[in-house]
């Protein structure tokens, strides 16, 4: 049996997981009535704070204000006119726990409606479906989707069902899905690549303004941050009008690793949980804390921003990215895909032309004039830096989101725990990042 609703796809898991420590280590062996009793009491008790967790907070919900700038009203990547996000959440069992992201950088037909973009890679340790085209010609031409590393495949030939599906594009014979992916494979049975074209189709077709889901949805459901819950955050930073009035939004799928640092308090070596923590030692935790996984990081703005400078901006988001303890490791995959919705004048392309017709043939009518140049108004490079501290901010408080707002998850492989609230809170009122 399976279920869809709202993005969330559960269903019957016909194999269970290969390795449930957490039921296996609570059960006692089933001897008499009483014992069995005792087990099924002792199993509800293991499973009640994962099956009734309460929402949990953002970064300025308890008082975490990162940098200088504003935010804009929804502090999310949405906040940049047009830009639409949706999700699939996918679960079954213990063993699946994965899903779709899906980000439009606005509501038309965007293989026809292009938008300047941009791929920037921190550490190419990852598997960013259509990025040397984006680079190539400067622009992006499909929904931007994330997902888990071994679905990119399918979430790629799903996107070209997409593409190829909308009206006006029955004549259309290549286009250049963008997926990128982080690796799940500890709390996601990967290999089963559960991911179907109906869930990638379904987080594109659901993509809408407003709110944000954040934390262990869509392609953050597996995901994995300093040894911590990762997954889905977002946040932005909007300028003043003296400075342009341009908002920068950033959205990210967390699932690196590092030491942990919020504000610039050592989060993670004050709760025991870092990268190199064990150096030397002959054990490690069933999950050790490891610098290796990736992180993709989705940059949209308003500002008239052309390949070029979105390249630029797309450099700065790594430096929130590395604000927050991230060592972007041998095996991490960090990408950042920036986007400007600035309009963009179209640029129709020159039709080839047609052969020579035979003599005496009735020659063909001209052809139509094709605009050969674009004149683009853009930013002026001594007004970018704004930008710059604008995509560091957001992409770093987007991290927090994405740790503060994840869930624990019981998954393939084992039980990863949310970081803790209480705890994160007491180490920042330590060190001032937030008033007691």
């Amino acid at each position: 049996m399976r279920i869809v609703d709202c993005g969330l796809r559960i269903g019957s898991d016909p194999v269970r997981s290969r390795r449930e420590l957490s039921w296996h280590e609570l059960a006692l062996p089933i001897r008499n009535p009483q014992s069995t009793i005792r087990n099924l009491l002792l199993l509800t008790l293991a499973s009640a704070p994962l099956a009734s967790q309460t929402p949990r907070p953002r970064a300025r919900d308890i008082g975490l204000v990162v940098g200088v700038l504003p935010p804009g009203p929804l502090d999310a990547i949405t906040d940049v006119d047009g830009v639409r996000v949706g999700h699939t959440t996918v679960t079954r069992g213990d063993s699946i726990n994965t899903g779709v992201t899906a980000i439009l950088p606005h509501a038309g037909n965007i293989f026809r409606e292009k938008v300047p973009a941009a791929v920037v890679v921190g550490n190419g340790f990852g598997k960013l479906a259509g990025s040397t085209q984006v680079n190539e010609l400067g622009e992006l031409e499909s929904p931007i989707v994330l997902t888990c590393t071994l679905c990119v495949p399918r979430a790629a030939d799903a996107v070209l069902t997409y593409l190829l599906g909308l009206p006006g594009n029955a004549d259309v014979r290549s286009a250049n899905p963008v997926v990128a992916e982080t690796n799940d494979g500890f709390l996601n049975d990967i290999r089963a690549r559960a991911i179907t074209a109906e869930d990638v189709l379904g987080a594109i077709r659901s993509a809408a303004p407003g709110r944000v889901a954040e934390g262990a949805v869509g392609a953050g459901r597996g995901t994995v941050a300093f040894g911590w819950k990762g997954g889905i955050g977002t946040a932005s930073r909007r300028l003043p009008r003296t400075l342009g009035g341009w908002t920068v939004g950033a959205l990210v799928q967390s699932n690196f690793g590092g030491v942990l640092t919020i504000g610039g308090a050592p989060v993670g070596r004050e709760l025991g949980q870092y990268y190199l923590k064990d150096l030397g030692a002959q054990h490690a935790a069933p999950l050790h804390p490891t610098a290796d996984g990736s992180v993709i990081i989705v940059v949209a703005t308003d500002a008239p921003l052309d390949h070029r400078q979105l390249e630029r901006l797309g450099r700065r988001a790594l430096a929130g990215l590395a604000r927050t303890g991230s060592s972007m490791s041998n095996g991490s995959g960090d990408y950042v895909i920036a986007f400007s919705t600035a309009t963009v004048p179209d640029a129709p392309r020159r039709p080839p032309s047609p052969a020579r017709p035979p003599a005496g043939a009735e020659r063909p009518a001209a052809e139509p004039v094709v605009r050969l140049i674009d004149t683009v108004a853009v930013v002026a490079n001594d007004a970018m830096s704004p930008l710059f501290q604008a995509v560091i901010e957001a992409t770093e408080e987007a991290i927090y989101n994405s740790l503060l707002r994840a869930v624990s998850v019981r998954g393939y492989r084992g039980t990863v725990s949310a970081l803790p609230v209480d705890s994160t809170i007491a180490v920042l009122k330590r060190f001032g990042v937030i008033r007691p």
